[in-house]
């Protein structure tokens, strides 16, 4: 089954926590703080196959969670760091930020990878904080949470040469034709519920992939019928194959099948309407088709495109529309991709905001406050008195006061929450 649309939860796992320890050994008075840190949690990683051709896998599988890092032991041993979890996809997936839209990473090579959640780092261990003030810490971090985000996964087909047309005009067959594709054939109308490549051999090691589109209808631009799920494919493509019926026997007329399928390009993507496209009038094996051909080539000539007789039932001018098309790739422009972006925006680490809520809880918002409080041991002296000299230096008191708070008055972080006390 063919499926080009996913939406996937993916988690990092949480960092090993920090440990506790001091050195207890014979002979070695005051021997310190040995607590060695928690291991990094496991990342979720999107990793491009060129052996996976469809996103179905993922309507029976939605959640993907690593699995969190080892505790730190004593004698400042490490925890071990946990394994990374890595889902493949076909190449051309598109991977969107379901909460913002932003497209994140476009894998496009075979054995590309993209990092979707990163695992947390472990917390840091009582060793790591011992200072010429503090010369034995009583406390350890906890394990940093990993990131976690919903995604939207999107597969635009990677091919040279695309095949597009109104239903039963002839695509299938010309790709079964040309390539070793197997796509279903029958005399109705959308017989190709999704696209089909196909690679087509042009000797001396050369070769281009041609995909065959399923069949296009009015008003796809809008996404009438599978419109928009059809015109995605395309938006790959260097160039483009317009398969008309010339014969008409569907009742329609040629010159008007070619104007709306166009048409349908441009409201769809101006870009799109401007590729390089060569005219396959097919099924010439019919008397119909000769009638029209004259009218027909004359238009499309006159519109600036290249038109070329076929009949994929007798394969007649199917090897000259290859080499056509192959000829056309070599001046045609790069393959547009998805604008992601190298590296997503740094916001500053200790920002912060404060609001209030309709139950008079203030509830503190910022990436490094946020850490902090999942990171802290809370049943800690320490680790509370650390949490607190924290909370004054990044200014969170004062901003909680210039809101108004008072004593007694709640204050939620995270998952946290705090009763306000002077």
């Amino acid at each position: 089954m063919f499926t080009d649309k996913a939406r996937i939860y993916v988690r990092g796992g949480k960092g090993g926590d920090g440990m506790l320890g001091f050195r207890r050994e014979k002979y070695v008075p005051r021997g310190g703080p040995s607590g060695g840190d928690g291991g990094r949690g496991g990342s979720v990683i999107l990793l491009a196959d060129a052996n996976i051709n469809t996103l179905v896998d993922f309507r029976y599988k939605r959640k993907f969670e690593a699995s969190p890092g080892g505790r730190g032991g004593t004698s400042n041993c490490f925890g071990a760091a946990a394994p990374d979890i890595v889902i493949k996809v076909p190449i051309g997936t598109i991977v969107y930020d379901e909460k913002t839209e932003t497209p994140l990473s476009d894998l496009k090579e075979h054995g590309q990878e993209f990092i979707v959640a990163r695992g947390g780092r472990g917390g840091r261990g009582n060793a790591k904080f011992a200072d010429s003030v503090n010369r034995a810490p009583a406390f350890a971090e906890k394990g940093e949470p990993g990131e976690s985000r919903w995604v939207r996964l999107e597969l635009k087909l990677l091919a040279d040469v695309g095949l597009i047309g109104y239903p039963s005009v002839g695509k299938s067959s010309i790709i079964a034709r040309v390539s070793a594709a197997k796509p279903e054939i029958a005399a109705y109308h959308f017989t190709t519920l999704s696209p089909v490549l196909g690679v087509v051999s042009m000797g001396d090691d050369a070769s281009f992939v041609l995909a065959d589109i399923p069949g296009l209808i009015e008003g796809a631009h809008s996404g009438a019928g599978l419109g928009h799920d059809f015109l995605r494919h395309i938006e790959r493509t260097r160039v483009l194959i317009h398969v008309v019926d010339a014969s008409g026997l569907e009742g329609r007329d040629p010159i008007d099948d070619f104007e709306k399928i166009n048409e349908e390009l441009a409201l769809y993507s101006e870009q799109l309407a401007a590729r390089p496209q060569l005219v396959a009038a097919n099924k010439m094996d019919l008397p119909q088709a000769k009638e029209h051909y004259a009218r027909l080539s004359s238009y499309v000539g006159a519109k600036g495109r290249a038109i070329l007789p076929v009949s994929a039932a007798s394969g007649e001018g199917l090897p000259e529309l290859m080499r056509r098309a192959w000829d056309a790739l070599k001046d045609a422009p790069a393959m547009p991709l998805a604008v992601c972006p190298s590296a997503l925006p740094e916001e500053d680490g200790d920002a912060f905001a404060v609001r209030r809520e309709d139950d008079g809880t203030f509830c503190v918002t910022g990436r490094n406050i946020e850490k902090l409080v999942a990171m802290t041991d809370f049943a800690n002296d320490e680790g509370l008195r650390r949490f607190q000299r924290i909370w004054r230096r990044i200014g969170i008191e004062d901003a909680l006061r210039a809101r108004g708070i008072k004593e007694g008055d709640s204050v939620r972080i995270a998952d946290m929450v705090f009763d306000f006390a002077d």
